[in-house]
């Protein structure tokens, strides 16, 4: 067992147990797509799909970096696109990045981060295994609440990444992420707890609080290790 597992686990006061190990897949695919190195080898068929997503994924980078399209662009420092496998099992959504996202451009860095990634040790899973994205883009100023207006105009850069992900299932954290997300009013403590589900889509959907606010309110720890041994099943459930 990791430490970081045990710490996470002692920290909620919940017994320590093991969870069966995950056999890691090789990335044979990437070895095969090689040209061989010796002369007059033919090269390796293109990998077809494969390279349209990822030039999918390049052209939405370059989008979203240069995205002007509300005025929160006038204020940031540096976009903040989202980081992880692009095939991950597991999309991780915030509301929107921190002072410290804004400068670094990535995602859930910070106490906040640190606290998350322990939270996915204790699943059996590292940060980089998911991919984590948040409702905006761009660091409203203050750290604000993301407006409506602006989360419609961001929304469709996150689907598009759930799209091209094709993830089994989705973790909102926190009521901003979870309430936009699901097009709910509903308080978080009637959302998390249950498996709900994301857009026309369909896929699953689980709530739990935001890493900032367990790092204010640890009592609330409990009931978020309930949601992510939920998401942990989730994944794990056999296609």
């Amino acid at each position: 067992m990791s430490a970081a597992r045990h710490r996470y686990l002692r920290a909620l006061g919940i017994p320590v147990w093991g969870l069966r190990s995950r056999a890691a897949a090789g990335d044979v695919a990437e070895e095969l797509a090689r040209p061989e190195a010796r002369p007059g080898a033919a090269a390796a068929p293109s990998a077809g799909p494969e390279r349209e997503v990822g030039s999918e994924w390049a052209r939405l980078a370059a989008e979203v970096a240069a995205c002007t399209r509300c005025a929160l662009h006038r204020t940031r420092t540096q976009t903040v696109f989202g980081v992880g496998r692009q095939d991950a099992d597991l999309v991780i959504v915030g509301e929107a990045p921190g002072a410290e996202e804004d400068r670094q451009g990535e995602p859930f860095v910070g106490p906040a981060g640190q606290l998350l990634n322990a939270m996915l040790g204790a699943i059996g899973l590292s940060r980089g295994e998911v991919y984590i994205a948040n409702i905006l883009k761009c660091r409203p100023p203050g750290n604000r609440d993301p407006k409506p207006e602006e989360q419609a105009t961001c929304t469709p850069y996150l689907d598009r990444q759930i799209e091209l992900i094709e993830p089994r299932a989705i973790l909102a954290l926190g009521r901003i992420a979870a309430q936009w997300l699901l097009q709910s009013e509903l308080p978080i403590g009637r959302l998390r707890g249950q498996q709900l589900h994301y857009g026309k889509s369909g896929i699953p959907l689980v709530v739990t609080y935001h890493p900032a606010y367990l790092l204010r309110s640890p009592a609330a720890k409990a009931k978020s290790w309930q949601d992510l041994c939920m998401i942990r099943d989730l994944i794990s459930m056999k296609p």
